[in-house]
This record gives C-alpha cells, structure tokens and sequence, in this order.
C-alpha cells in the first residue's frame, strides 16, 4: 500500500499581508496532478487546513476545489483529514459520518466522551489489515472527560493527555499501524527549545505542548503535521512532511514535498519526498545596494542591504523595488534596536511576547512568570 503524507495547507494565509491564493491554488493542483500521476492508496493531510479557525469563503472554496481535485484524480483512493491548531474542530467535522461513506474521513474531534474512541479507518492490501488512528489536534481540557485528572484536579500536560488516549486504544501491535496526529512531538531526552521552529508556527512559552516521541512506538508510521520544516521525530517512520509551501521567511530556502510511504509486509516501511515547486520561492537576499539591483527576480524576497551605497534613499527603494517586482519586506543590516523597558537583548534578535513583558515587569517572581506564560499561550490560541 502507498499513501501519501501532506500537512499544514494553512489556505488563506498572507505572507506579510500578500495574497497567497494564487501561489496555493499553484502548489495544490500540484499535488493533484501526482496523485493523479501516482495513483496512491490513500491521501492523509495531518492538520492546519486553514490559517484561521473561521477561515474566508475563498479559502473554503480553495479547499474544497482541492479535496474535488483529490477525488477526480484518484476516485477510489481514501482521503483522510484531521484538524490541527489553526483550524475550527467542529468545523472540519461537520458531515464527519456522511462524508466517511464517499471515501473522505475528515475529523475534527478527538474522544471528549468516555464511549468515544479515536476514529480508526482500516485499509486493506495483499498483505492484510492497515489501521489509520486519525488524532486531531488534542488540547488537555477537550479530552478531560476522557483521560481524567491529575491528583490535585487540575487538567493533565499535553504529553499526559495523549499518552492516555493512546494507551485506551485497543491497538493489534503484530498488524501494521499508522497513526495521524497534529502535535509537537520531540525526540525522547531533546530538550524542546533545541528544536529549530518557523516564524509562522504558534509556539507556547515553555513549549508546554511538547510530547516525548516514545508514545508512538505502537505504529509503524507516524504521519505527523504542525511543524513547518520536514524532519523526524524520534525515529525514521515519525514524520514531520512540512509545510507544502513555505509561510515565512524562515522556511527560505527549505526543500517542500509530499511524503510518499509505502507499506508492505509489517516492518517494511519505505519514504520518498516528491518535490513540489512553488509558482513564487520565498527567499531573503543580501548585499550590497548595485549588486542586488543587478540581480532581480520575481520570486517573494526579503531584501537586506549592507551597505550604505552611493545611491539617494528614495532611489535606493525605488530601485529595488523595480528590481523585484515581488519584494515583501526590506531592511539594513546592524540596525539597532530600541531598549525595551531596560532590557538587553542580543543584536538582530527579535524578543518574543514573554520576554518583552518580563522586561516591562523588570523580571517578576517565578510565580508570575508561570502566570504571564499561561496568559500569553491562552491569548495565542485564541488568535489562531
């Protein structure tokens, strides 16, 4: 059996307030166009369907024009979807039982019942049996009602929370096992902050969503979404794909794909990364004023200069601008920052939210912290 892994669409993103439209209606026909090319088994797109919970009108159209795309491609491939942190959970699972039977299983909610279980979808090759566990993406207060307490009644971490949803499972470890999952799983022992994030990922301060990778031993494959640059997590068949196109600066440069695996006999597992090839790279470019003008593009660019140039301010940006048609952001370099509240922080660095208010507070108690940290997260993820 060959699926496909994709994640973290984010449709209806802007790019420093450019349209991206264009560029993902570009790189999803790609996608159809290799499933129509391939012919895969089966589909799994791992969450973030959407860059916002209440996504536009046209970004729902962009969607469902691609799952259309999908199914005209490959009509008799599964098409298995979950929702991650940016999306709306009870939106991505409107029509969950209607759906499932036009072989589109899309989940929105994890188990928040005691008689709920995580959704499973079993395909079937010459080898037997394969168990898709479709897990959106879990926030320790929606499965409370499920995986219980700690000792003092508090909501238990997020590692805890799927461990235990995980371990509910009465899951056959001598058959063949995947499981889709949007969380941020980390090897075991890998201290979280060690891990390179993207700009345009929402990450918690104390990076309290962390899970240690061990929790997904039972699969065989982990089809993993929410982190935007392609790595494993743990082990070689728990898989981050990234993004399919790249949602910030920092992803300049990142080679996209889809995740091709193949299943045979249990134990036999085998990945590829198919290419895709954005209609518009996103790159930051730098150097000095005349060299830069001398190599325009149309690609999405940052530009940094570094030099002063013997050219008129006004003439400079104008310049560059004709240069690059799609310039989004330009800057010098060694601009100096201003002084937040007295702090310090290290040239270039741009402080994030906890720091900026900790300085403002000119560094508070523990406990505050752990309050400013709770605070914070909560305002993220209701911004998402």
């Amino acid at each position: 059996m060959r699926f496909f892994h994709i994640s973290d669409l984010h449709i209806g993103l802007r790019l420093l307030n450019r349209d991206m439209q264009p560029d993902q209606i570009h790189i999803l026909d790609q996608i159809a166009e290799y499933v129509k090319k391939e012919q895969p088994d089966a589909v799994v797109i791992a969450g973030d369907i959407y860059d916002k919970a209440v996504p536009s009108a046209e970004a729902v159209g962009i969607f469902d024009r691609f799952v259309n795309a999908l199914n005209t491609a490959a009509p008799d491939a599964e098409i298995l979807v979950i929702s991650g942190n940016h999306d709306s959970a009870a939106r991505v699972n409107i029509f969950r039982n209607v759906l499932c039977r036009h072989h589109i299983h899309m989940v929105g909610l994890p188990p928040m019942l005691p008689d709920e279980h995580i959704e499973k979808v079993t395909l079937k090759d010459e080898y037997g049996n394969i168990d898709f566990y479709l897990l959106p993406f879990v926030k320790p207060s929606m499965v409370r009602a499920v995986t219980g307490s700690d000792d003092s009644g508090n909501s238990l971490s997020y590692e805890e929370a799927v461990r235990r949803l995980i371990e509910r499972e009465d899951i056959d470890e001598t058959g063949r096992n995947v499981l889709v999952s949007h969380q941020f799983y980390l090897p075991a022992g890998a201290d979280p902050s060690d891990i390179e994030r993207m700009d345009s990922e929402i990450v918690t301060v104390g990076n309290i969503d962390s899970i240690c990778s061990d929790v997904l031993k039972k699969f065989d494959y982990a089809a993993l979404g929410h982190i935007h640059k392609p790595m494993k997590a743990g082990g070689e068949f728990f898989r981050y794909c990234g993004t399919p196109l790249a949602c910030s600066f920092s992803e300049a440069g990142q080679e996209k794909g889809i995740l091709s695996v193949e299943m045979k006999e249990k134990g036999s597992v085998r990945t590829e990364v198919i290419p895709l090839v954005p209609l518009h790279p996103v790159r930051v470019v730098k150097g000095e004023i005349r060299d830069l003008i001398e190599n325009g593009s149309e690609d999405y660019v940052k530009v940094v200069i570094t030099d002063k140039g013997g050219i008129a301010e006004e003439d400079v940006i104008e310049r560059i601008r004709a240069a690059y048609p799609n310039l989004l952001l330009i800057e010098r370099e060694n601009i100096v920052r201003n002084d937040y509240g007295g702090a310090r922080f290290s040239e270039g660095s741009v402080p994030d939210a906890f720091e900026l208010c900790r300085a403002f507070l000119n560094e508070p108690d523990e406990d505050t912290c752990e309050l400013l940290r709770d605070v914070i997260n909560t305002v993220k993820e209701g911004g998402r």
